[in-house]
């Protein structure tokens, strides 16, 4: 493990934090451009406050910094993501032509590039771009925070139901 990848899951972690302040799942990410090694993005999820199913992290970055530079694709990033990405946001990954994805926490239920997960997209002749991918950074702070959440959820709703 990198100490540049933990100082960057960090950071994505701080994202996930600011969404879990907005009631919304916990997810961070932050965009690296690898040749100056800044943060040149980040984002946290956003799909209640903005009333759509899109507004993840991942697609938030995406979004912003083609908009910045002025292309549709985004070479030569590196994305930080607290939590594996869904089969939307990894096709977003690969259209966008990022270098490298590295992700927190394995999501074994919505995940859409481990084994783990099962759909294993980067491994499919459909996506012509096939990220770099790295997971387990933070593993445990990622996934504790997602945990908490979904925990807090079914019990205030158990708590609403009496």
């Amino acid at each position: 493990m990198d100490e540049k990848d933990v100082t960057y899951m960090q950071a994505a972690l701080e994202e996930a934090n600011k969404a879990l302040a907005k009631d919304e799942v916990p997810i961070g990410a932050v965009l690296v451009d690898r040749s100056s090694g800044e943060i040149v993005a980040r984002a946290h999820n956003l799909t209640r406050h903005l009333c759509d199913p899109t507004a993840h992290a991942e697609i938030a970055l995406i979004r912003s910094r083609a908009k910045e530079v002025g292309a549709q694709r985004i070479p030569d990033h590196d994305l930080y993501v607290t939590l594996e990405p869904c089969p939307m946001c990894a096709s977003a990954i690969s259209y966008a032509r990022i270098n490298r994805v590295i992700y927190g926490a394995v999501d074994p239920k919505s995940g859409g590039l481990s084994l783990e997960s099962g759909p294993n997209l980067y491994s499919k002749a459909a996506l012509h771009h096939k990220p770099e991918t790295c997971s387990g950074i933070l593993a445990d702070e990622c996934g504790e925070i997602l945990s908490n959440f979904f925990k807090n959820k079914r019990h205030s709703k158990k708590l609403a139901e009496k």
